[in-house]
C-alpha cells in the first residue's frame, strides 16, 4: 500500500477515487470505468509532477526519508551479485546498522559499504534504524584495508540520521572509530565513491562517504545536524525545523552548488520511493561510469585525486 505524505494530499485523494471506482467495478461487471480511470490517472500524475517539481528543502527531508524509499539491501540486490557480507570488527561484535562484504558489480569485484536503515519493525530494530555504533565504523575500517590490500574499488552507499548517541556507543570511542574511518577512506590507494541515497546524517555518514566521486540522489539529503535537532539547539524550538532545514542547505542541488558533491542521480516525479527500477537503473549507469573514469589510474593518483577534492571544498565561496 502506498504511502502518502502529507503535502501529496492532492495525489491521494484522486488515487483514492481511482481506487473506489476500481472496487466498484469488481462488484458490477456491467460498470464501465476504464474513461473516468483514466482520466483521473492522468490528473494524478500530473499533479505529481507539479509538486514534486517545487519541493522544499523541508518537502525533501520528508522524502529522503521516506519508509518505503529503496535501502541500502535494495541496492545490493538489485545491482550486486555474489554478494559476501563480513561480520564483526574483530573487537567487540557485530553491528547490523552498518553492512559491508564484497560481490562483483557488472562482473567486477568490489567492496560495499552501507548503513541499512530497515524496512518493517524487526528489521528497524535488527539494523538499529540504520545508526551505527564503534563497532560498525571499525568493521569498515577492516573493510578497506582489505579493498586496499586487494586492489578493490569502493562503494558506500549512505542512508542515515547519524552514528548511535548512546552510552555504551560513547563509552567504546564513537568519535574515535568515526575518526579512523574518515581517515582510512582517506588513505585508500583505490577508487570508492559514496552515494547519498536518502539521509546523510552528520559523522556518521562522513565516515563512509569521504570518496573519490560523492553523489546524491535527488531528494536525498546531507547536513552536519538533522533539521529537528538544529532548530532545538539554535531556536530552542524543535518545531522550527522547516525553517533551520531551509537555512541549513541540505539539498542535493545547494551542496552541488556549493562543491560538497559532483553530482546528482535524478529522480523521477514522485520520488525514489514510488519508482524503484528507474532509481536502480540510474544508480548502475552513475556507479559504471564513475569505474571507468577511474580505470587504470595509480594508486598515487587516486589518493591525491580524493585528497585535493576535499582541500578544494569551500575554496571558492
Amino acid at each position: 500500500m502506498q504511502s502518502y505524505l502529507d503535502f501529496e494530499k492532492p495525489v491521494a485523494d484522486l488515487e483514492g477515487k481511482i481506487a473506489e471506482l476500481k472496487a466498484m467495478a469488481a462488484t458490477d461487471q456491467a460498470v464501465s470505468i476504464d474513461e473516468e480511470v483514466n482520466r483521473l490517472s492522468s490528473r494524478a500524475d500530473e499533479a505529481l509532477v507539479e509538486i514534486y517539481k517545487k519541493l522544499t528543502p523541508w518537502q525533501k527531508t520528508q522524502v529522503a526519508r521516506h519508509p518505503q524509499r529503496p535501502h541500502f539491501s535494495d541496492y545490493v540486490g538489485k545491482l550486486i551479485t555474489e554478494w559476501t557480507p563480513l561480520a564483526g570488527d574483530r573487537k567487540y561484535r557485530e553491528d547490523a546498522a552498518l553492512q559491508a562484504g564484497f560481490g562483483r558489480f557488472n562482473g567486477q569485484s568490489v567492496a560495499i559499504l552501507g548503513q541499512e536503515k530497515g524496512s518493517s519493525t524487526e528489521t528497524r530494530l535488527k539494523h538499529n534504524f540504520g545508526m551505527a555504533s564503534p563497532e560498525g565504523y571499525r568493521k569498515a575500517v577492516r573493510i578497506m584495508d582489505m579493498a586496499d590490500r586487494f586492489n578493490i574499488p569502493l562503494i558506500s552507499f549512505v542512508d542515515t540520521a547519524g552514528a548511535y548517541p548512546g552510552i555504551g556507543a560513547e563509552e567504546r570511542g564513537q568519535a574515535e572509530a568515526i575518526a579512523r574511518s574518515t581517515e582510512k577512506c582517506l588513505e585508500l590507494g583505490v577508487p570508492n565513491i559514496a552515494i547519498v541515497i536518502g539521509e546523510g546524517g552528520s559523522g556518521g555518514a562522513i565516515a563512509i562517504a569521504v570518496a573519490n566521486r560523492v553523489l546524491m540522489l535527488e531528494n536525498a539529503i546531507y547536513s552536519v545536524i538533522s533539521p529537528e535537532a538544529g532548530a532545538s539547539i539554535l531556536f530552542r524550538d524543535a518545531a522550527k525545523a522547516q525553517d533551520m532545514a531551509t537555512a541549513q542547505k541540505i539539498t542535493a542541488q545547494d551542496l552541488l552548488g556549493f562543491g560538497v558533491i559532483d553530482g546528482i542521480i535524478p529522480e523521477p516525479a514522485g520520488g525514489a520511493h514510488r519508482h524503484h527500477e528507474a532509481i536502480m537503473d540510474s544508480t548502475r549507469g552513475a556507479i559504471a561510469k564513475f569505474l571507468a573514469d577511474f580505470e587504470g589510474r595509480g594508486r598515487l593518483e587516486t589518493r591525491e585525486h580524493r585528497r585535493e577534492k576535499f582541500l578544494a571544498i569551500g575554496s571558492a565561496l
